[in-house]
């Protein structure tokens, strides 16, 4: 089964920034945990900065994938164009945050990428990405309607 996790801008900072919030573990470190708890499983990871970056890594391997898990980060509030991509692709997508986006700013209650996915999982520290990663290796994705 290939997975891949798109993680979008300032999340190459983790370990490093506001760290009350996103904690102190660099993702690389945690993404090699998760390699070696699935080592069935063909993760992929790749962070861009970069909006249309990301919308091109979501168009590459939505054809391909089994799954992708998406942290867009910032352009969860503001990408029409990414939330698109995700209508676009054939690929379940599980959305995660990191913090509690409902609980920080007004502003980070709206999300474009949301309504696009199969689920979304907030809150939960990096965690979140293994449940992510659990949730797609069931085989229980839902269809997102239309």
């Amino acid at each position: 089964m290939k997975i891949a996790i798109i993680n979008g801008p300032n999340l190459n900072l983790l370990g490093k920034r506001e760290t009350g919030i996103y904690g102190n573990m660099p993702f690389e470190a945690y993404f090699n945990e998760l390699q070696k708890k699935y080592p069935a499983v063909n993760l992929h990871y790749y962070q861009s900065n970069v909006e249309g970056e990301l919308v091109n890594e979501l168009q590459r391997l939505g054809y391909e994938y089994d799954g992708i898990i998406l942290n867009p980060a910032a352009y969860t509030h503001t990408s029409v164009a990414i939330g698109d991509a995700i209508a676009a692709i054939q690929t379940p997508v599980v959305e995660v945050h990191i913090s509690n986006v409902h609980a920080r700013e007004d502003f980070r209650k709206l999300s474009h990428v949301s309504g696009k996915s199969v689920g979304s999982i907030f809150g939960l520290g990096l965690q979140g990405y293994e449940l992510a990663l659990q949730y797609l290796l069931s085989g229980a994705v839902l269809k997102v309607p239309v």
